[in-house]
């Protein structure tokens, strides 16, 4: 894909995260209770708008994001983002097992607040937690020098915390207290000095 038309896709991609993530009241449209809009009203909206998108452009969005933060029903006639909603919506995500240790990518600054409080969801529904360090160390990335946490999920789920996994393979929490939170090794040095440390 040719440079130009890459970071159009890209584009449209956050664009499309902030509606139905945040706003969809930029476009005048409403989510359903679980977070899906009609893939035609959408359409028709971006074009009242003079948002030139079309189903083909949609479909190369939802097909090419590298997060997978978009998914189609199963007929295709709905879309909605897999997670990441400040928006009231309930994603009826079943509960899941998680793996013994999955991962939360921060930056150097916010572990003292961490450490003190946990991992909250802020603005979002859910704690969100990554698969693997290389994930949660770009998501990381995107505020500063990433410090990635480990979060000893296994034994979070065997004393009584839900966990639920979307779509695109990101786990799901209501928070982790601080007992099921260290730094990663190999980040500890960097997370309590230099770029953005305490």
């Amino acid at each position: 894909m040719a440079g130009a038309d890459r970071r159009r896709l890209v584009r449209r991609s956050r664009f499309l995260a902030r509606v139905l993530r945040h706003e969809p009241e930029l476009l005048g449209l409403t989510l359903d209770p679980a977070g899906w809009v009609a893939v035609e009203d959408l359409l028709a909206a971006c074009r009242r708008a003079g948002v030139g998108l079309t189903r083909a452009e949609l479909d190369e969005v939802v097909a090419g994001n590298d997060k997978r933060r978009f998914a189609f029903s199963a007929d295709r006639r709905r879309i909605r983002a897999q997670q990441g909603h400040s928006v009231p919506v309930r994603l009826d995500l079943p509960p899941s097992a998680p793996p013994a240790v999955l991962y939360h990518g921060t930056v150097g600054r916010s572990l003292p607040a961490i450490f003190t409080e946990g991992l909250r969801p802020m603005t979002r529904h859910d704690v969100h937690l990554s698969p693997d360090p290389q994930t949660a160390r770009r998501v990381g990335a995107r505020r500063g020098s990433p410090v990635v946490l480990r979060v000893a999920a296994g034994r979070m789920h065997a004393d009584g915390h839900t966990f639920r996994v979307t779509g695109n393979g990101v786990w799901l929490v209501a928070a982790v207290p601080t007992t099921y939170l260290d730094v990663l090794p190999e980040d500890a040095v960097q997370g309590f000095g230099g770029d953005g440390g305490p």
